[in-house]
């Protein structure tokens, strides 16, 4: 979707988005009240004028901060599985709820959640998932590799998912967390011309000695200058008062995350303060001429590229446990092969050649 300019009057029209980045606590491991509570949120940001709204990682029904502290035994068995019967299929009712709010609201959401995998049972993936005004999903993008800890609850995400969606705001794409500090992730996504990308952030809560605010703001910001795109970066937000008496890891979870959302121009600039220590909308508009501006000066997959010396080998297929094929194309392959060896005497060089690449075709 390129940047279009529109005529008013004679005279060219810049593009303008109102964007919003959500900070806010879920409902502690209960995705109806949970998903309850993004609804709210989603028509709160578009009474408020925007058309881009954005969540934190894992928003729905959390992000697994405790999952750090008893990776083993028992304990952590049983958190997992309330984890993993709170978390959301897709697609699924509670999509289609969070997708009717999207088309009551006119707006293009982006909802970070716990995906419980439909098809093997037993996996949870990091997802974002992309919501068009329609309530249609989009898409969504599965975390490629959980970060250290993270790994004992969620599975690797493939590369089926990262990718960059053309919409009526333009092209919008999205990573989470410590996937900003992936390179290849990230160009991956800039050469396919992304204009507006969501990065979504957890919060840390549950120690008060690491506040990982500064890299979340960094990276964040890399990103945009980097990309030359727009960042709506997300932030989660918690306090140890929403964690229910009953959840046996409450006394370890003793201080709340700082948060940090904010909006972050092409030039790496901030568009807003950061929201921090609480719950809030952050709002900006996206002044879309800026991208114009920043890639004259570095257009990292264009004319700052060399593609010649440095390039990306990008696996887009779906991981699955099984490929299946068509049944007996090995087979006809290795006949049709056999018959061009025994006629290859008889065809000249540039008959050969043909037919080979017809074979490799139909492979």
């Amino acid at each position: 979707m390129p940047i279009e300019d529109h005529a008013e009057g004679g005279r060219m029209k810049e593009a303008v988005v109102r964007a919003a980045a959500v900070q806010a606590a879920p409902v502690f491991l209960d995705k109806f009240a949970t998903i309850e509570k993004a609804c709210t949120l989603i028509q709160e940001a578009a009474d408020n004028g925007a058309r881009l709204i954005v969540f934190p990682e894992s928003f729905i029904p959390t992000f697994p901060y405790w999952s750090n502290y008893h990776p083993e035994g028992p304990p952590w068995a049983r958190t997992f599985t309330k984890l993993f019967k709170n978390s959301v299929e897709i697609p699924s009712p509670e999509t289609e709820k969070l997708g009717e709010a999207a088309r009551k609201a006119g707006a293009h959401v982006m909802m970070g959640l716990n995906e419980r995998d439909a098809v093997y049972g037993g996996t949870l993936y990091n997802t974002l998932l992309f919501l068009g005004p329609d309530g249609k999903i989009l898409g969504k993008h599965r975390k490629l590799m959980p970060t250290h800890h993270e790994r004992l609850y969620w599975g690797c995400g493939d590369g089926s998912g990262l990718t960059v969606y053309p919409t009526s705001l333009g092209r919008i794409g999205g990573l989470i967390c410590y996937e900003h500090h992936m390179t290849l992730s990230k160009y991956a996504l800039y050469a396919q011309g992304e204009q507006i990308h969501c990065a979504v952030w957890p919060g840390w809560p549950g120690n008060s000695k690491y506040d990982n605010l500064d890299i979340v703001h960094t990276a964040s910001r890399q990103y945009a200058f980097e990309g030359q795109c727009f960042v709506v970066c997300a932030c989660g937000w918690i306090h140890p008062e929403m964690i229910p008496e009953d959840f046996e890891f409450k006394n370890e979870m003793d201080c709340s995350s700082r948060g940090g959302s904010t909006i972050i121009t092409p030039l790496g600039t901030l568009l807003c303060e950061p929201l921090v220590d609480r719950e809030g909308i952050v709002y900006a508009d996206l002044k879309m001429d800026l991208i114009i501006k920043a890639k004259a000066f570095v257009d990292t997959t264009g004319h700052y590229a060399r593609w010649d010396v440095l390039s990306l080998n990008f696996n887009r297929r779906p991981y699955r446990a099984v490929t299946e094929t068509a049944r007996g194309s090995s087979t006809r392959i290795k006949e049709k092969l056999s018959d061009l060896i025994s006629r290859a005497d008889r065809l000249s060089r540039e008959e050969l050649l043909d037919q080979l690449s017809r074979l490799a075709g139909d492979e």
